[in-house]
């Protein structure tokens, strides 16, 4: 470093990656731009060292792709399409969020449903559409879907449900009068056919659960380094609509110290 400025080695050596690393951040636009000596030098600054922490920061806590698309944006000057992105993915986390929550509550409610008696040489379709107490174009129609997996009879062809798919068409049948959509009542098949065990079922959510909440944390630090990055650099400055007055001096402000 000499007079503020940055070779480009000394820069990839604070996050330890390669100097072509770094000149390909700054084609794409992840890393601010850079000036040129007269000789053709880039020339980089203490602001494309924080740009490059808050780069690697971001792929934590945002993966690649969103990281790329955010600070390209802020970079070309596009503040609100950065913003936007980062929205989608704090939106995505939350929709998972939901899905856990939805399931599991699914789940609860097939637990606390006793499974219907199954005939030792299986059911047919009338029998299993009479015990779940639903027409057999639905349990063919859940068929389609994927959610059941009946055998057929050798030399017959007919349905054979097993008590393991009675008990799946029984799930069906109830979450679908619950108003729970497909997918839940997917989700909570598989969870039952790969799992197992209600125990079982129950530690995995929770773990999902937990994983969820590490990478929302992770978002979140995120997202608070990229906001200091935009307040030093002078991206995050309030704008101020015609008409309206710009907020007292020293209010709403960020000080860079």
């Amino acid at each position: 470093m000499r007079d503020g400025r940055w070779r480009v080695v000394d820069v990839a050596a604070t996050a330890g990656i390669s100097t072509q690393q770094v000149r390909n951040y700054l084609d794409e636009g992840v890393l601010p731009p850079a000036a040129r000596t007269e000789s053709g030098y880039r020339v980089l600054t203490e602001v494309h060292v924080r740009a490059l922490a808050v780069l690697r920061r971001m792929v934590e806590g945002h993966g690649w792709a969103r990281t790329r698309e955010v600070l390209a944006a802020v970079h070309r000057g596009e503040l609100a399409v950065a913003l936007a992105a980062l929205d989608a993915g704090h939106a995505e986390l939350d929709r998972e969020r939901a899905e856990i929550r939805r399931v599991l509550g699914a789940f609860e409610t097939v637990v606390a449903s006793p499974a219907v008696a199954a005939p030792r040489r299986g059911a047919r379709i009338g029998e299993v559409a009479d015990l779940v107490g639903v027409r057999t174009s639905q349990l063919r129609l859940w068929e389609e879907r994927g959610l059941l997996r009946p055998v057929r009879a050798p030399g017959t062809g007919y349905r054979v449900y097993d008590a393991a798919e009675l008990r799946a068409a029984q799930v069906v049948a109830l979450l679908r009068r619950g108003g729970y959509p497909f997918e839940i009542v997917a989700a909570v098949l598989d969870e039952m056919r790969t799992t197992g065990r209600p125990q079982r079922v129950r530690a995995e959510l929770a773990r999902r659960e937990q994983e969820l909440h590490q990478r929302s944390l992770r978002r979140l630090r995120a997202s608070a380094e990229l906001y200091g990055y935009l307040a030093v650099t002078g991206h995050a400055a309030p704008s101020v609509a015609p008409g309206q007055a710009a907020p007292p001096s020293g209010v709403g402000q960020v000080g860079t110290g």
